[in-house]
């Protein structure tokens, strides 16, 4: 054991322990470490807490998502995609049986004093020049929002009517 000989108040030499001596000497520098013990502390709390609330957010999401219909994802440029939300986490919505609005306008009207309104339709994904598959990833940064459709709303019923026709 490691022992040192220490002035006392009488001015007699007594013999300390090491340990004793380390925990005297400690008693200064306690107190940072109590400070910085506790800020790492609510550090650690703090990013608990926020992974658990874009936990929590994601399950809400997800759960807000009515399995059997259709959905309509609004992104933030302005594109809309409809189609069943299958999984939503805190980084993306992935999405599948997609359609979207393809607008139609003549490039020379018959006549060229009236205005022609522009023709819109449905138009299933995946029949594009590079021939993308029937799901989509949208990163959630990229979504504004999006609504469950009803079932008797005109996108639902052009699809219903789209898949009777034969097309899947």
């Amino acid at each position: 054991m490691d022992v040192r000989r220490q002035a006392n108040d009488s001015g007699a030499y007594a013999d300390v322990p090491a340990p004793a001596r380390h925990a005297a000497a400690g008693k200064d520098g306690s107190l940072l470490g109590k400070i910085l013990s506790v800020l790492l502390a609510l550090a650690a709390l703090a990013i608990v807490a926020w992974l658990g609330s874009r936990a929590i957010g994601s399950l809400t999401a997800d759960a807000a998502v009515k399995g059997k219909a259709y959905q309509a994802v609004f992104l933030t440029n302005g594109q809309v995609y409809f189609g069943k939300v299958d999984r939503v986490d805190s980084s993306y919505v992935k999405l599948t049986d997609i359609y979207y609005l393809q607008v139609q306008q003549q490039v020379q009207p018959k006549d060229a004093n009236a205005q022609q309104q522009p023709q819109v339709s449905l138009a299933k994904l995946g029949g594009e020049l590079h021939g993308p598959e029937d799901v989509m990833f949208i990163s959630r940064t990229q979504v504004l929002f999006w609504e469950n459709l009803k079932d008797d709303g005109k996108v639902a019923k052009a699809i219903k009517d789209y898949k009777a026709g034969g097309n899947k």
